[in-house]
């Protein structure tokens, strides 16, 4: 089985809970020279035999693909049943201010200037009029501070000359605002606006690349990937759960892949076991 590059442990496992397996015996699958092995292997449960597909570097069928990109957002779903933005907020503008600034910061940094800030600037006209040196002494605790404080009184400028003060509710007139790209945007037309969209940070490229859902390195086209192999209703969830599941379990480091939900439609999983 070596050979084949399928991890011995998750192949005796699927032969004792597969029925279409009973009374063949594990020794059949792990001798490389048996003429069944491969017929075996195609045999076997449809989540092992996503997983041996991945692991023998062999490139996936779209079909097959989508079946374990669906798998995962299933079980994902299951793990973490409520999704919701962890950046505190009363309302739509201070969503965008909130996201803008958690920029290479973490929600709880966001979250611990963001009270004070609202407070002082309750909307986007006053917003819009603030004074750089308080607005920047306001968030010096952020990565970026002076660069995010243009953004924000930049982006409330627009909001009022260009949309009333309100935030915009659609792709390409959020993208137009300063400090805005698409997973920002992405963030608050899931959110405020029930509009599906999934939103590529660290964490969620992170977990795309592992998972074998994307090859890419550049988040728009991560995005792409990942709506390809989702239907709709499933994009704003399947961000927020892969940025959750990624701070949790799958860290950058050392992801803790015992005991993780997804460790049967990983191939990093089985190579790191293997």
């Amino acid at each position: 089985m070596a050979a084949l590059g399928v991890d011995r442990v998750v192949v005796d496992k699927a032969v004792t809970q597969c029925p279409c397996l009973e009374g063949l015996g594990p020794w059949a699958l792990h001798n490389e020279n048996c003429q069944d092995t491969y017929e075996l292997l195609n045999r076997l449960s449809p989540v092992l035999s996503m997983a041996v597909t991945a692991r023998r570097g062999k490139r996936e069928r779209l079909s097959e693909k989508i079946r374990r990109a669906r798998a995962i957002a299933g079980r994902l779903a299951k793990a973490y049943p409520e999704i919701r933005v962890l950046l505190r907020h009363r309302n739509t503008f201070e969503l965008l201010i909130a996201t803008i600034l958690s920029a290479q910061s973490t929600d709880e940094a966001v979250n611990r200037v963001s009270p004070g800030l609202f407070r002082r600037y309750p909307d986007a006209a006053r917003l819009a009029q603030a004074e750089m040196t308080d607005l920047e002494e306001r968030i010096r605790t952020l990565g970026l501070f002076r660069a995010k404080a243009k953004s924000l009184k930049s982006c409330a400028r627009q909001l009022v000359e260009q949309f009333g003060g309100a935030v915009p509710g659609t792709m390409e007139e959020l993208t137009c605002l300063s400090g805005v790209g698409r997973k920002t945007a992405n963030v608050v037309l899931g959110q405020a606006f029930a509009t599906p969209g999934i939103a590529v940070d660290t964490h969620c490229k992170r977990l795309a690349q592992r998972l074998g859902l994307s090859r890419e390195q550049n988040p728009e086209k991560i995005e792409a990937d990942l709506t390809r192999l989702l239907p709709q209703e499933e994009w704003t969830g399947i961000s927020h759960r892969l940025i959750i599941h990624g701070r949790r379990v799958c860290h950058a480091r050392r992801p803790a892949c015992e005991g993780c939900v997804l460790s049967e439609l990983c191939p990093s999983r089985i190579s790191r076991t293997g």
